[in-house]
C-alpha cells in the first residue's frame, strides 16, 4: 500500500534530499517505495537550533535526509547526545529510545521522539501572530460634493 501525503498550497517537502514546493492548489503525493521525506513543518533550520534538543533533532535530520554524509553525522550525533544527557539527566530514558532508533535506522521516529523534548514555546516564538487590540470602526458620513470647479 503506498504512502499518501496531502500537502497544502505553498507547503514545502524534502524527498531524498531534494526540496519540492507546492503551487497554488493542494496536492496529493503517493510514494510506492521507500523514501526519506520531511514536510516543511518538520524541517528545522540550523539557525533555529538554540537548544541542545534542537541540535540533536537537526543532526538526526541531516542523517535522515543526507545518508551519504551519515558516517560523519553519526559521530556528531554521539557527541550531541552526550551533551543532551548531561544537560537533562531526567530524560535519559527518552535519549536511550532516540539512540536505539537512530542505531536501527528508524530516523523519522527518532525525530518525532526528539521533538517531544523541545521546550514549550510561547505563541509569538511558535510563529503565531500576537494578539492585536481590537479596531474600533466608526461610520463617517461624507457630504456630497456639488458642482466642483475643475
Amino acid at each position: 500500500m503506498p504512502l499518501k501525503l496531502v500537502l497544502r498550497p505553498g507547503e514545502k517537502l524534502i524527498v531524498n534530499g531534494a526540496v519540492l514546493g507546492v503551487g497554488d492548489h493542494p496536492v496529493s503525493l503517493f510514494f510506492y517505495n521507500k523514501v526519506n521525506f520531511l514536510r516543511g513543518r518538520e524541517i528545522l533550520k540550523e539557525e533555529n537550533c538554540d537548544t541542545i534538543e534542537k541540535k540533536l533533532y537537526f543532526i538526526i535530520q541531516l542523517i535522515y535526509i543526507f545518508p551519504e554524509d551519515a558516517e560523519l553525522n553519526l559521530i556528531k550525533f554521539g557527541i550531541i547526545l552526550e551533551e543532551a544527557r548531561l544537560s537533562q539527566p531526567a530524560e535519559n530514558a527518552t535519549f536511550d529510545d532516540i539512540q536505539a532508533l537512530v542505531k536501527s535506522g528508524n530516523y523519522y521516529r527518532a525525530l518525532k521522539n526528539c521533538r517531544k523534548l523541545f521546550p514549550a514555546e510561547s505563541p509569538q516564538s511558535a510563529g503565531e501572530r500576537p494578539e492585536k487590540t481590537p479596531v474600533v470602526v466608526t461610520k463617517v458620513r461624507r457630504r456630497p460634493v456639488l458642482n466642483q470647479p475643475e
